[in-house]
């Protein structure tokens, strides 16, 4: 089965690669031609055009060349050893929520959309989303816990957007998912087309796919209306969930 770093392929990411380009001071009054060779949180490598290679403090970059740099991947750390049971990213069923929140703060594919200092008073859900965009759309995260306050359930929730967007950009990210879930869970056990609109009722859940976690529980994928916004779901669960038969 595939690991987190199989999904992280599939969504749009940026490469570094050696680029030749103009640097600025951080007043903008001097400048130099250099070679971008790597950088990490507290400075840049640069080749100058006459081969020496020298280290600069952010802070002495432009602007302009430290959001250039934060446009760019940071070197890659060790991927952690993964845990077989997880079900999204390293989240696992029965993680209390000082763990969930330990390992959404180090997480590479989450971002918090908020200081941490206001997990406490807002929870933490809809405070964390994917970092990339899944066919055009970040997803924010939502979860529900047992009676002993254990993870029970991780959904994946697209922005609400209205009608207009059902046919186009949330179908384009409920597609893209059916494939990253596909390549990190195997075959799904039910396989469906997309939900129609018509069929959809208000506040509930309409699942097209089903797939059987390997520590177990379900995954399903679908989408679902709140009055006149429509948005897909993913649904990360601790029940068994048998597929519906056709007659």
């Amino acid at each position: 089965m595939l690991r987190l770093s199989s999904l992280l392929l599939l969504v749009p990411a940026l490469t570094l690669q050696a680029e030749t380009r103009t640097w600025q001071n951080a007043e903008g009054s001097a400048s130099f031609r250099g070679e971008y060779v790597s950088h990490d949180h507290h400075r840049v490598s640069i080749r100058r055009d006459d081969g020496q290679l020298f280290n600069l403090e952010l802070e002495k970059l432009h602007p302009d060349d430290r959001n250039w740099l934060a446009e760019r991947d940071l070197p890659e750390t060790p991927e952690p050893e993964q845990n077989a049971n997880a079900v999204f990213d390293t989240l696992c069923f029965g993680d209390t929520r000082k763990e969930v929140e330990a390992k959404l703060k180090a997480s590479k594919f989450v971002e918090s959309t908020v200081d941490e200092t206001f997990f406490g008073r807002l929870g933490l859900n809809g405070t964390f989303r994917t970092r990339e965009r899944i066919g055009g759309l970040q997803c924010e995260l939502y979860f529900d816990w047992s009676p002993g306050q254990t993870l029970d359930e991780v959904s994946l929730q697209t922005q609400s957007l209205g009608g207009e967007s059902y046919s186009s950009s949330l179908m384009d990210n409920w597609s893209e998912l059916s494939k990253v879930l596909t390549q990190l869970h195997g075959k799904p056990l039910q396989a469906g087309q997309y939900p129609k609109k018509s069929d959809l009722q208000n506040d509930l859940f309409l699942a097209s796919h089903l797939w059987r976690l390997e520590g177990g529980g379900s995954a399903l994928l679908g989408t679902s209306m709140q009055g006149d916004k429509y948005q897909v779901v993913v649904r990360f669960t601790t029940e068994s969930i048998e597929p519906q038969r056709t007659p």
